[in-house]
């Protein structure tokens, strides 16, 4: 017969439910329509990437998976619940992971190289795919649940893309040679689970929802959505994970 549970299973039990609400919270309370592609982001991927790093990937694979999964039938897209499910869990527990299994052979120069290149594809997918559908006429549902129509319109220009680019590989650069080398492991972390994600929607889409529940959709066309979203995620949650981090260094890893 197994004992109780310890304190720590307690209080790995009650992270994981706080961080699955805060997960569904932040998917479903803030989303945007891009007319470009007909298709909607959501910022939920700030919470998964935030859960893993902090709590490691046990529970950023059950928050990540559990509240995406949730925040799905809450918003009434019930044929993609499955796919969040896996697809949201792989995606905590290889964050999770990856990011308390740091590469130990590169030298102090060769991790400011690292962390410099990791800024550069930043940068650049931030200024490509932002220019390209993320600007001109775009429509933010805010509120929980969000609005039925439009909470606000907005005009945006590609400059303000170019500039976030540059912005983002300028900060990732500057930390790499100034104050961090291996900070470049944090952003490969987060984009090497965010590319789980990407993949993994493309390919639920391409081969599996048509003939699961007979929805046609444009595989191709969701991938410069899904790629906005982990920037989004990547850009806020690794300053908000650091800044934790410094005020509670218990929570490192």
């Amino acid at each position: 017969m197994r004992k109780n549970p310890t304190r720590s299973e307690t209080v790995q039990l009650s992270l994981a439910a706080v961080f699955t609400a805060l997960v569904f919270v932040a998917t479903t309370v803030f989303s945007v329509y891009v007319p470009q592609t007909r298709g909607f982001f959501n910022i939920g991927e700030i919470m998964v990437f935030a859960t893993a790093l902090l709590l490691g990937p046990l529970v950023g694979a059950f928050a990540g998976g559990v509240g995406s999964m949730l925040a799905d039938l809450f918003l009434g897209y019930w044929y993609y619940a499955p796919a969040t499910l896996v697809i949201k869990a792989c995606e905590g527990e290889v964050v999770g992971l990856l990011a308390r299994r740091k590469l130990a052979m590169l030298t102090r120069s060769q991790w400011r190289i690292f962390t410099f290149l990791t800024g550069l594809t930043i940068g650049l997918l931030l200024a490509g795919i932002g220019s390209v559908y993320y600007s001109g006429q775009v429509e933010l549902y805010l509120g929980f649940p969000p609005a039925s129509t439009p909470s606000l319109v907005l005009e945006v220009p590609k400059e303000v893309w170019y500039v976030l680019g540059g912005v983002v590989l300028l900060a990732l650069a500057f930390s790499g040679f100034i104050f961090e080398p291996e900070f470049g492991w944090l952003t490969f972390t987060v984009l090497t689970g965010g590319l789980i994600m990407v993949g993994g929607y493309f390919l639920y889409q391409q081969f599996i929802i048509g003939p699961l529940f007979g929805i046609s959709v444009i595989a191709v066309a969701e991938i410069p959505i899904n790629i906005g979203q982990m920037l989004v995620g990547l850009v806020v949650s690794i300053p908000l994970v650091k800044t934790i981090w410094r005020s509670m260094p218990s929570l490192k890893a």
